[in-house]
């Protein structure tokens, strides 16, 4: 990050900026009904899958299955017909029917507010639970995704090779005021400014700050 810069500044333009852009989709369902199985169910099936694609899928399948004991109830192909076309869709039919059944033995059909708990149950992994943590629980997590590591890294804030490195040195830099809006943050912005070829540095407001690290190409 340059030197004129610091994160309160690049947050600052980021809420401005993002007014006029569509938020994540999870971010969108979960805003409507703060439920952590909504948002779980979600996070699942938008994983490698657009967000307009998710969020009919999701609408579907949440109308018909919106408690893990419907959802288990429901035949694995009954959830193939109804999530289709999301991508993978029929591992995560598969298991979306096995997590509600883990919700059911393990946790009475809660979902649990944990972290390290999430992560024992199939098909969650760091991404999923942080985002069930900050949006279905409102606690305090970091979700990072392709979206919040390579803006981050791009910027500057963290240099890291991975998304589980970059979420780690964010919970150790990244001011704790700043820790569950800044995966909406920079994935509206992932998706719709920085994105990950050619991005639009011309239009980017956050471009005074930013130190445009691996950006080769951009428009």
């Amino acid at each position: 990050m340059r030197d004129n810069c610091d994160i309160h500044r690049v947050v600052d333009i980021l809420r401005r900026s993002v007014e006029s852009l569509a938020v994540p989709i999870v971010t969108e369902i979960s805003r409507k009904r703060r439920d952590p199985f909504d948002v779980l169910v979600s996070t699942v099936l938008s994983l490698r899958t657009k967000d307009d694609v998710t969020r009919v899928a999701s609408r579907r399948l949440l109308a018909v299955a919106s408690t893990p004991e419907a959802l288990a109830d429901l035949p694995e192909e009954e959830i193939e017909k109804l999530i289709f076309p999301v991508g993978f869709y029929r591992t995560k039919a598969r298991n979306l029917r096995q997590l509600a059944r883990d919700l059911l033995q393990k946790y009475g059909g809660k979902v649990p507010d944990d972290l390290d708990e999430l992560l024992t149950i199939k098909g969650v992994g760091r991404k999923t639970a942080n985002l069930v943590i900050t949006l279905g629980f409102g606690q305090q997590g970091i979700c990072v995704d392709t979206h919040v590591h390579r803006v981050s890294n791009r910027l500057g804030y963290v240099s890291t090779k991975t998304p589980e490195q970059t979420e780690m040195a964010l919970r150790a830099k990244l001011p704790a005021e700043y820790w569950i809006e800044y995966n909406d943050l920079l994935v509206t912005w992932g998706q719709n400014i920085c994105r990950p070829i050619s991005p639009f540095c011309s239009k980017c407001p956050v471009l005074v700050c930013c130190n445009q690290i691996g950006v080769t190409q951009h428009r």
